[in-house]
């Protein structure tokens, strides 16, 4: 088995007993991207040079004892929407096109503090907003299990990076099932803590109530140990919950007995492809052998969800990106003769059509004379759906539901409809609402060999019991040594 296929605890465990070295790891990583970028386009920028000099220095820092880090020299991608100094951050959009970053967010500063090694920043939709990474600026993504398929989005870059071994894990951040879909269509585990629980201070920002850092992993356990090195408070960050920092390695017990499980029957209403519906049932049925109660509940205002995200992520889209004027930082045209035309070409030529048409409706749904009608009207639902999952998490630990409603389609089939690529949410925009944690875990393939992943729901910081769901339900069954003709 070649280093790019083995997990990040694998790869610890390996350097520990010293079988491998911290170069080789970086080495064919490296050697990895450069074979296969080409094909997957999942990187924006490469920091080949760094990161081989960096594997050398920690190398020789353990060598001296001057470092100790379990995870010193494990390699990751990072999506390009997160804060990197002396690198460019880009969000995939021609507006920050050359944009430098000349600070470090916090997740990066505790990425540092571990001596992980980042081997670059990866494509995603444009500002995060899309499902396919199809809005990217520079380049369209591909899924590793069929190259001819979207990889999901907006994290599908780094969702199709570790798919793929091109990185052993990733960070990307979910606003409305930015992370999960990709996982699920790429057919990884895909983690969206509790908001708050990550620092989104160097994040840059897409809808501020709703967007989370978290990770793409090659399996649930990876997931608990990144979880643990980013998660906690940070006074940099005003919305940053003061939660105690833990070791989330602890709570994979490999053991559900006796676990309430709810089954929204709403995530199971028309719509909801036949093969993953199939998936999801079996998962449920693999719960019960384990020693779960399972049983179906209700999530009344789930219907409304969709319509209330989108209102809220493009009003704070709107907001968010007022910023971008062609004045301080960013692009900037050539083509003025005055302020107006300045601001105009600037935002006109900066951002995609995807972007612009997030930021229009935005606007309107915050103009005079619509505001109440719209904005305030999603900011009293969003208060029923989260008062309808904390309905729910009286009576059930936890609430599993399927990822998506499909598996990943086709590159170039829901690029030109965005409706039909916003009802790709459905599944997912819920657990933002409310700010819940959700993980996305591969149950299956369809008969073309895609990926299907099913998420679990948790209650306000209860990461510990979906990790343990998830991990049970991983260790029990075969899904996770599915592999990309890629890797094969």
């Amino acid at each position: 088995m070649e280093l790019y296929e083995l997990s990040v605890h694998e790869l610890v465990e390996k350097l520990k007993n010293k079988e491998i070295t911290i170069e080789e790891i970086t080495k064919s990583y490296i050697d990895r991207i450069n074979e296969k970028e080409k094909d997957v386009q999942a990187f924006i920028t490469i920091t080949e040079k760094e990161a081989l000099e960096k594997s050398k220095i920690i190398s020789k820092e353990i060598e001296d004892g001057k470092i100790d880090n379990q995870l010193a020299g494990i390699p990751i991608g990072i999506k390009d929407n997160i804060c990197t100094k002396g690198v460019k951050t880009t969000c995939a959009s021609k507006m920050l096109e050359n944009f430098v970053s000349p600070y470090d967010a916090t997740v990066m500063q505790k990425l540092h503090d571990e001596n992980i090694i980042s081997l670059g920043k990866l494509n995603m939709d444009e500002f995060a907003m899309g499902g396919s990474t199809e809005y990217s600026y520079f380049k369209k993504t591909r899924n590793p299990w069929n190259l001819n398929k979207v990889p999901g989005g907006s994290s599908g870059g780094s969702a199709a990076a570790v798919a793929a071994g091109m990185v052993p894990w990733a960070l990307g951040s979910d606003t409305g099932g930015s992370i999960r879909e990709p996982a699920s269509f790429c057919g990884i585990v895909g983690l969206k803590p509790t908001y708050g629980l990550v620092s989104r201070f160097g994040l840059v920002a897409f809808a501020s109530s709703l967007d989370q850092i978290g990770t793409l992993t090659k399996d649930v356990k990876d997931s608990a140990i990144l979880l643990s090195i980013i998660a906690g408070h940070d006074k940099k960050d005003t919305t940053s919950a003061n939660i105690e920092k833990k070791d989330y390695t602890k709570c994979l017990k490999n053991d559900v007995k006796g676990l309430r499980i709810g089954i929204p029957k709403e995530y199971f209403a028309e719509g909801l492809n036949q093969e993953v519906r199939d998936s999801i049932n079996d998962v449920i049925k693999k719960y019960e052998q384990l020693g779960a109660t399972v049983e179906e509940c209700s999530l009344n205002v789930a219907d409304y969800a969709l319509a209330t995200y989108y209102i809220i992520a493009c009003a704070e889209a709107s907001s968010n990106l007022g910023r971008f004027d062609g004045i301080r930082y960013g692009y900037r045209t050539s083509n003025y003769e005055n302020l107006k035309d300045l601001y105009k070409n600037s935002r006109s030529e900066g951002f995609g059509q995807e972007v612009k048409r997030r930021i229009i409706l935005g606007t309107y749904v915050l103009s005079s004379g619509y505001y109440d009608a719209y904005y305030k009207k999603a900011q009293q639902v969003r208060t029923l759906v989260k008062n309808e999952f904390k309905r729910n998490f009286e009576k059930y630990d936890v609430l599993l539901a399927p990822t998506a409603p499909n598996v990943a389609f086709g590159i170039g089939e829901k690029s030109e409809n965005p409706l039909e690529m916003y009802l790709a949410d459905v599944c997912t925009v819920p657990v933002n609402i409310a700010g819940l944690p959700g993980i996305s875990v591969p149950c299956g393939l369809n008969k073309e060999g895609m990926p299907i992943g099913f998420q679990l729901i948790g209650n306000h910081f209860a990461e510990e019991t979906i990790l343990n769901v998830a991990y049970t339900y991983e260790q029990n069954t075969d899904f996770r040594k599915n592999k990309p003709q890629f890797l094969k």
